[in-house]
């Protein structure tokens, strides 16, 4: 299958007149699952099959998907039309950063293939997880979802280049909501990966941790809006460095910002000499990770900081060319009805070397974030929605607080990092990162706790 794939790709590629052109093609399995309070609300199996056709012409860029492989040819004539048309009117000077061709096949190298387990055994397996939910005092209702896909996916440019790789996906959560008059509070307990089932598997204590913890928040107290030292968990810490900074560092975004370019510049310090942050894509077993990127670019670990000071930006081959920088592998397409753009893959700040009690100890009172529901971002500036919150009191944690959001710019609060720990994690979860309209794109985090100081914390006012 996969050799006959290749030859119609490339016999189709002889159509093109294009200065570039590109085909993608891919069919997904996937499996979606959802429980709603006591009720199973979804259950399916879907199969979705498709390509597309990217061309280069005159810093125009044409575009075509379908869904049927009849007469690729003219698919292909198509998107270089449409390039041209572009082209002739904005006569960009686009360019594409010089790549080896590569030929190449990815076998997906998988623990327990999600596709190999049985529908009803998936289905058994989260009906427990409800039923153990709901049965936590003082849970009224759960949310637990559930899905799967496994992909073959095909590509071949003008250059020479053929590749394809056999993915996997995976993820879900349980969510625990608990009820006291008109306030709701809710906690997950959340798992992902693309290469194994099995972390679907022995998620009992973390359900019935985050029941607790959903409860324990009807009875805290809002926190006290001030000016705080935050420690932030590693979930926490990963979910800052992947919405805060990650987003500012894809340099398709760059381009026309001249102000944040100048913010990113290579050499400007942010943070200590022991803050490093990266993404990589070849993180085994994370939902950020493959060998090539969707413009068939190898993947590979790209340090945004390190020592504290900006080395390095996300790139596609557009956007490397336009800087003067080499392509990371960062060219990602949620499926084959969008063109790649510069995504994250496994956003990380890096170990340092201190303990959770070194960075408490002298925090005379401070807050504790150990997970968040989400983030806003609007260019530097920040604004996230913290869940599991305690008061830090005499250097230890304390009492619980809910209603606790951070704000603050983005490369301030860098600078504001004092402490790093060494207890370094990646967390994958059942979401995804969203932009232009191509969400959720598959990613993960990773960092230690870290300790900032003067962080605004939103709450109640004084």
């Amino acid at each position: 299958m996969t050799k006959s794939m290749k030859d119609l790709l490339r016999s189709a590629l002889e159509r093109s007149n294009a200065e570039y052109c590109e085909i993608r093609v891919e069919e997904t399995e996937q499996v979606s699952i959802g429980f709603r309070g006591k009720d199973i609300d979804q259950v399916s199996e879907s199969i979705s099959a498709g390509g597309n056709v990217r061309a280069l012409v005159n810093g125009g860029w044409g575009f075509v998907s379908f869904n049927r492989l009849d007469d690729l040819e003219r698919k292909v004539e198509e998107a270089c039309a449409q390039a041209r048309v572009l082209g002739d009117i904005l006569r960009k000077e686009i360019r594409l950063y010089p790549v080896e061709p590569v030929e190449d096949e990815v076998p997906g190298v998988f623990g327990t293939p999600a596709f190999s387990v049985p529908l009803s055994e998936k289905v058994n397996l989260l009906g427990k997880y409800n039923e153990l939910a709901l049965s936590q005092p003082e849970i009224t209702s759960t949310s637990v979802r559930y899905f799967d896909r496994h992909t073959h996916l095909h590509f071949a440019n003008s250059e020479g280049t053929y590749i394809y790789q056999e993915k996997m996906d995976l993820g879900g959560s349980v969510a625990a909501v608990a009820t006291r008059g008109s306030l709701t509070t809710q906690e997950f307990a959340k798992f992902g990966s693309n290469s194994d089932y099995k972390v679907a598997l022995g998620l009992e204590e973390k359900i019935v941790r985050a029941a607790a913890a959903a409860r324990d928040m009807l009875y805290a107290p809002v926190v006290k809006a001030d000016e705080y030292t935050v420690v932030l968990s590693p979930e926490m810490a990963g979910l800052f460095v992947h919405e805060a900074f990650g987003h500012l560092s894809e340099a398709d975004s760059l381009d026309e910002n001249e102000r944040m370019k100048e913010l990113l510049k290579v050499g400007t310090r942010y943070g200590p000499e022991d803050l490093d942050i990266f993404d990589s894509g070849i993180e085994g077993g994370n939902r950020g990770e493959a060998k090539y990127d969707d413009e068939g670019v190898p993947m590979q670990k790209t340090y945004l900081i390190k020592g504290g000071v900006v080395v390095g930006h996300l790139h596609c081959r557009e956007s490397a060319m336009k800087m003067g920088e080499e392509p990371t592998g960062n060219a990602r397409a949620l499926n084959y009805r969008f063109p790649p753009i510069v995504r994250m893959r496994t956003t990380c700040i890096a170990p340092g070397k201190h303990s959770l009690e070194d960075m408490l100890k002298d925090i005379s009172l401070g807050v504790y974030v150990d997970g968040g529901y989400g983030g806003e971002t609007n260019g530097e500036m920040f604004t996230f929605t913290a869940s599991r919150c305690n008061m830090i009191r005499g250097g230890a944690i304390a009492e619980p607080v809910r209603d606790v959001s951070l704000t603050g710019n983005v490369f301030t609060t860098l600078r504001n990092i004092d402490m790093i720990g060494s207890d370094f994690g990646i967390h994958n979860s059942s979401g995804g990162c969203g932009k232009g309209s191509q969400s959720p794109l598959p990613t993960a985090d990773g960092s230690p706790h870290i300790r900032i100081q003067r962080v605004v914390v939103g709450g109640e006012r004084k």
